[in-house]
């Protein structure tokens, strides 16, 4: 699981000036492409699948994939998402001995449940 490298603005706080100032920074971050939706995988070897598990996986998620090896770079045309799940997705890929084959990952289109308690 990728840990988030940018602050998570909660939907509200008490203090509206120190909000504000944070879904600043949040929007400008947006802008500049720093977002919380990155992370890495290294392929299981000798292995037809690989479970990708990261909190921001939903069932609708588009999951997209950078070789950061040469063995990756080898194996990306046999990689593809074989199931999505809420925080979790399936890849299927060549069997291989290589025990290098990692990927820079970004994943696009799930929305976080926010908890029910909202502070006004």
């Amino acid at each position: 699981m990728a840990e988030n490298q940018f602050p998570v603005v909660p939907i509200s706080i008490p203090d509206h000036s120190l909000h504000l100032q944070l879904v600043s920074n949040a929007l400008n971050n947006t802008i500049n492409g720093k977002l919380n939706s990155t992370g890495s995988v290294t392929l299981r070897a000798s292995q037809t699948t690989t479970t990708l598990t990261d909190e921001r996986i939903g069932g609708n998620s588009v999951i997209l994939f950078m070789p950061t090896t040469a063995n990756a770079n080898s194996t990306k045309s046999s990689l593809y998402v074989s199931a999505r799940a809420d925080k979790t997705a399936t890849l299927t890929h060549a069997s291989s001995g290589n025990t290098d084959q990692t990927f820079g990952y970004v994943v696009v289109g799930w929305l976080r449940k926010y908890p029910k308690k909202i502070y006004i």
